[in-house]
């Protein structure tokens, strides 16, 4: 049957059983690139607007007030600051140590199921080259059968198999491209919010302890 005349369920049957895992790893990973864009979206805001807020309530000593701007606000800037507030009044070591401490709670949080993405990324080409290798050999039994009843093999014989051992390439390739690309994507958008979660608790610290 030609290619371009085969329907995507032909196509997928004819790259061997190594296609499903190709599947489950694509149906994964779109999950966590939704999820993980969703979240970082839910989680921006202006984190500047919200430090200057802050600083103007602490520069008055309403504290109550900053920790009700904290917990109005889903992200974990926020829990950070909110954490260093309730220790407003203490030395700045045991103020930078709680933020560090909240901190290594909030990070974690931030980059989850981004190394489950990175694994789908590299696991889905060789997926697909196993499913290719498996089709060759599957290829060459045919042939080796063939021969063995002194049945002719023609060239349309050894190509159809070779053609179809390569759709497990092609598909894991389909899906580590995008999925790579949405995963640099995503730790991208990861380290610049890490950046600026270290670059407002700076400032917060520097502006408790001046």
């Amino acid at each position: 049957m030609e290619l371009y005349r085969m329907s995507f369920w032909q196509l997928f049957l004819a790259g061997g059983p190594v296609m499903w895992p190709i599947l489950l790893c694509s149906i994964f990973a779109v999950a966590i690139v939704l999820e993980k864009i969703w979240y970082l979206r839910k989680i921006n805001f202006d984190s500047q607007d919200f430090l200057k807020k802050i600083l103007d309530k602490m520069k008055r000593s309403e504290v109550r007030e900053a920790l009700q701007i904290c917990d109005s606000i889903k992200s974990p800037i926020a829990n950070i600051l909110k954490a260093g507030i309730l220790k407003y009044d203490r030395p700045r070591q045991q103020i930078v140590e709680t933020i560090e401490d909240a901190s290594l709670y909030e990070i974690p949080r931030v980059e989850k199921n981004l190394s489950t993405l990175a694994t789908i990324a590299h696991i889905c080409p060789l997926l697909g080259l196993l499913g290719t290798v498996t089709g060759m050999i599957r290829c060459f039994q045919i042939i080796q059968a063939k021969a063995t009843v002194f049945h002719p093999v023609s060239p349309s014989d050894l190509a159809g198999g070779i053609w179809e051992a390569l759709l497990a390439t092609v598909a894991g390739l389909v899906v580590a491209i995008p999925v790579y690309v949405a995963y640099n994507y995503l730790v991208s958008r990861v380290n610049n919010l890490v950046l600026e979660m270290e670059k407002i608790s700076t400032e917060f610290v520097n502006f408790l302890t001046e």
